[in-house]
């Protein structure tokens, strides 16, 4: 249960903001971590848990309406929340204000600074304490404190920087079948080539400087969550996992399922990517072999499945992961999402447009395709014009294969063609459009165009070859919202005055 504290401010000290349904009293002195470009994250929080209680609870409902069990007990009605790195409480209280059914929110911060904004802009908004629980903790022992004790039906994790250190906490924090939330802001670490050793240090796997950056990021936090996981005999679902401005933020599922862990193996593993042309290939740790009785064998597959050097343009290849080559979203939970705010009012969420947009840019994903090509990237590859996205896709799906973008990236092509399929459609428009004279002889550019086309390339008009999203101009691709809209400062707590000394 909450104290009875009742906090003592002064309003003019402080500058107002509105965020959804939540006004805080934010600082002057900027005493507090404050990002307004995070309003995204917090709406798509919003909706995300939303999604999940009501797809819970109607599976709970179920299974209560089904069972025969004289001595059945109703399923619960309410969920409880930790957030384990509050700041100043904002995502507390609209998640107070704006989810109903929750039953208590833990709001933790380990600065005593920021506990007294979380209490105080609980009590500005007429928030009972009991809702909103401020707990002053370190986030790593509050979690691991309630491994004996009734853990929370949904943990949300939002540090600055990695959240790797808080990973393992929140797997033995969260109920089965509850929600992980976690936002990770370092992809200067996990989309880059700078600093591969720290990556490798905190997610347990490598990136790569491609154009697929983005979405390896989210693959590589999501298996540092499934192995968290694992080792606890657990098995962690993605919900759905966005990569936004300068952060990744993602929604899992986790599952008491031991039998789950089993196929960990066959949904991991490594891609190699060629430095020059962008071509890619996955191998996976595992594969499974159906048998009778729904019985299953697990197999180590051979490898490599690529040699040394690119077999389209010669070039050396680079290794990136392991990682999780698994789905990155449950359909159905993001076609309920989408659905729930495609019907809000636009009132309820301030980046109602840009939530629209990119939910349904990933409904249109596909989801069981790793990676993607840069349209822009394999042009310049060969050191052609970037022809019409529209005009590439349709010449895929006129050759049998399927094709979708990617809401990590702008121009994306994701596809399950061979690689070699999308060269020789590039190989097709140079024909078309006349060879660089720029392209040495030997170089790759040149090894990619002197292969003969396999392919019968046709560029006829294909009705799915330009997205919904696109037709009916969704917001797909944010602009930067604002001038130095990065990640701020991080918040360190505001010294004390030092007491008189006494003579």
């Amino acid at each position: 249960m909450a104290d009875n504290y009742v906090p003592t401010y002064d309003v003019n000290d402080y500058k107002e903001i509105t965020e959804g349904r939540a006004t805080i009293l934010f600082p002057k002195k900027n005493e507090v971590f404050y990002n307004p470009v995070q309003e995204f994250n917090r709406d798509m929080s919003v909706a995300a848990i939303k999604t999940w209680r009501d797809i819970t609870m109607e599976a709970k409902t179920e299974r209560y309406d089904k069972s025969t069990n004289p001595t059945k007990v109703a399923p619960p009605t309410t969920f409880t929340i930790l957030e384990a790195l509050a700041a100043s409480g904002l995502r507390s209280v609209r998640y107070a204000k704006e989810i109903e059914g929750i039953d208590h929110i833990v709001t933790n911060d380990l600065l005593e600074d920021a506990v007294e904004s979380i209490r105080r802009n609980v009590h500005f908004n007429g928030i009972s304490q009991n809702l909103v629980r401020a707990n002053q903790g370190d986030a790593i022992s509050v979690m691991y404190g309630y491994r004996d004790k009734e853990r929370f039906d949904v943990v949300d994790l939002d540090p600055y920087g990695t959240a790797a250190p808080f990973v393992d906490g929140a797997i033995h924090a969260v109920k089965k079948g509850g929600l992980i939330c976690v936002t990770c802001t370092d992809l200067g670490v996990l989309a880059s080539n700078n600093h591969p050793e720290t990556c490798f240090a905190k997610y347990g796997g490598s990136p790569l400087k491609a154009a697929f950056s983005h979405e390896l990021a989210l693959r590589l936090v999501i298996h540092s969550l499934q192995q968290a996981a694992n080792r606890q005999k657990r098995y962690i679902e993605p919900l759905l996992s966005c990569s936004i401005d300068f952060y990744v933020r993602i929604f899992v599922r986790v599952h008491d399922k031991p039998l789950l862990t089993k196929t960990v193996a066959s949904q991991t593993g490594v891609v190699y990517h060629c430095k020059h042309c962008g071509s890619f290939a996955g191998q996976r740790f595992g594969s499974i072999q159906e048998g009778k009785n729904n019985n299953h064998r697990y197999h180590i597959p051979d490898a490599p499945v690529v040699d040394q050097r690119c077999s389209n343009c010669g070039s050396k290849q680079q290794i990136g992961g392991p990682c999780w080559l698994g789905p990155l979203h449950s359909k159905e939970f993001v076609q309920r999402m989408y659905d729930s705010v495609a019907t809000a009012d636009n009132s309820i969420y301030g980046t109602h447009p840009r939530m629209k947009g990119m939910l349904k840019v990933i409904l249109e994903e596909l989801n069981d395709v790793p990676f993607h090509y840069e349209l822009s990237e394999i042009s310049s590859a060969v050191r052609s014009p970037c022809p019409p996205l529209v005009r590439f896709n349709a010449a895929l799906l006129n050759a049998g294969y399927r094709v979708s973008g990617s809401h990590t990236c702008q121009g994306s092509i994701k596809t399950d063609a061979p690689s070699h399929v999308v060269w020789d459609i590039m190989r097709t428009l140079v024909k078309e459009t006349g060879r660089s004279v720029k392209i040495v002889e030997g170089s790759p550019a040149d090894v990619l165009l002197s292969k003969d086309v396999q392919t019968d390339v046709s560029f006829a008009l294909h009705k799915d070859a330009n997205p919904e999203s696109r037709r009916i101009k969704l917001v797909r691709y944010q602009i930067n919202p604002e001038k130095y809209w990065g990640p701020k400062a991080r918040h360190t707590e505001a010294p004390k005055a030092k007491k008189p000394k006494i003579e």
